[in-house]
């Protein structure tokens, strides 16, 4: 008798054993304060919020390559116009980086439905261009782009003489 008390798992008086109860009946009372109205006008509004918090972090996402461009300006105004290597290497990098997130950008919007994508998608695209506008205006003002005339003189062929003139005779 001793053995038999062994195996049966000892029972508290807060414990429920939900193994054997069918899933359709239940006699568990509610507890209190539920009502079961408001639980289903809860599951909603969660839904509502979860897609409004999609939007949000989509906008977040799209809106991320403006949000950098003041940075971008005060770190060109920061390293100057002059051609060293600090300047140099920031000006690779923004062009690079902005290139590099357009072909990237079906990873970037995987997670985007719905009928802002487009607007979205828009918007992420035009943050990259002026992103890219801004790096080839720190190489026009440093003076890396062919834009004078000058910088394409090795391409011009030499003028031809119209008229050649020679010298009169000596007078000694």
């Amino acid at each position: 008798m001793a053995m038999a008390n062994r195996n049966v798992p000892k029972k508290f008086k807060w414990s429920i054993d939900l193994s054997n109860r069918n899933k359709s009946t239940c006699d568990l009372a509610s507890p209190p304060g539920f009502l079961p109205s408001i639980a289903t006008t809860v599951a909603e509004s969660t839904k509502e919020n979860d897609s409004s918090l999609l939007i949000k972090r989509s906008w977040d996402v799209a809106l991320q390559p403006l949000k950098q461009v003041p940075m971008n300006l005060f770190m060109m105004y920061m390293v100057g116009s002059s051609i060293s290597i600090f300047p140099i290497m920031m000006v690779g990098m923004m062009f690079v980086r902005p290139i590099r997130a357009l072909f990237s950008m079906n990873q970037t919007f995987k997670m985007l439905e719905g009928t802002q994508a487009i607007g979205q998608i828009l918007v992420y695209i035009l943050g990259q261009v002026v992103a890219l506008g801004l790096a080839l205006y720190k190489c026009q003002s440093m003076g890396l782009l062919p834009t004078h005339s000058s910088d394409w003189l090795a391409f011009i062929d030499p003028q031809q003489r119209i008229e050649y003139s020679g010298g009169g005779q000596t007078l000694f």
